[in-house]
């Protein structure tokens, strides 16, 4: 059965399955990177054979999206479509491009049969195109998943404003959208953009395991996701 992303879920980040267990106090969902895992696969098999209780988004994210995954891309896809096999995987992330290029049909389609959600992802390392350009690439994300992911890169206050305008933009009009800028800069932006409409919060649960840079740790995401929706 698909996540259900209506309200905020926050996601632990991690590699490694069998550190569920310390998330559970925090997190609704976690997000097994697969592209740093040495067995993915194996690693979800144990997962959903164990006493896992949290439900999985499954992220097998490309070097050229800032991932691991530096082999063939259809590969990897089809890698990130055996993981919709397990009961445990209630969403996968797809890059947007990847969708855009045609690349990720069979994916797309193999997600919806077994009704698991899909969020579209887009990231931009370098820095935050305007709030009409977020808005767009959203939007276009929307066309095709469940969720649209936008990460972009804070290099001043007005970019964080805009991600947050864009946030609200969406939200507003219906949208389901997980948004954050990256970097120590827009690390706020990981607390406050739920404020406004963002469905899904990342956090590593211990920071030194981060996968994002300007990641807070889970707890204290945790917390400071929990004071500002009181």
């Amino acid at each position: 059965m698909g996540l259900d992303f209506d309200s905020f879920v926050l996601a632990a980040s991690t590699a490694d399955l069998s550190t569920e267990p310390a998330a559970r106090d925090h997190a609704d969902a976690i997000e097994f990177r697969m592209d740093l895992a040495a067995e993915p696969l194996k690693a979800l098999e144990s997962y959903d054979e164990g006493d896992g209780e949290l439900p999985v988004l499954a992220t097998n994210r490309a070097e050229w999206e800032g991932g691991e995954w530096d082999g063939d891309d259809a590969a990897r896809l089809e890698v990130l479509a055996e993981a919709t096999h397990f009961d445990a995987v209630g969403a996968i992330d797809i890059e947007l491009e990847s969708i855009l290029e045609g690349d990720a049909e069979d994916l797309l389609e193999t997600a919806r049969e077994r009704d698991v959600t899909v969020v579209a992802s887009a990231h931009d390392f370098e820095g935050t195109p305007t709030r009409g350009e977020m808005v767009s690439t959203l939007t276009e994300a929307g066309k095709y998943a469940d969720v649209s992911k936008l990460a972009v890169t804070a290099e001043s206050h007005a970019d964080t404003l805009a991600v947050l305008a864009a946030t609200e933009q969406m939200t507003a009009h219906g949208d389901r959208v997980a948004t954050m800028a990256m970097g120590e800069l827009g690390s706020h932006t990981r607390a406050v953009a739920p404020v406004y409409g963002s469905k899904i919060g990342y956090a590593p649960v211990e920071s030194a395991d981060a996968t994002a840079p300007g990641q807070y740790d889970l707890e204290t995401l945790s917390r400071l996701v929990s004071q500002l929706e009181a």
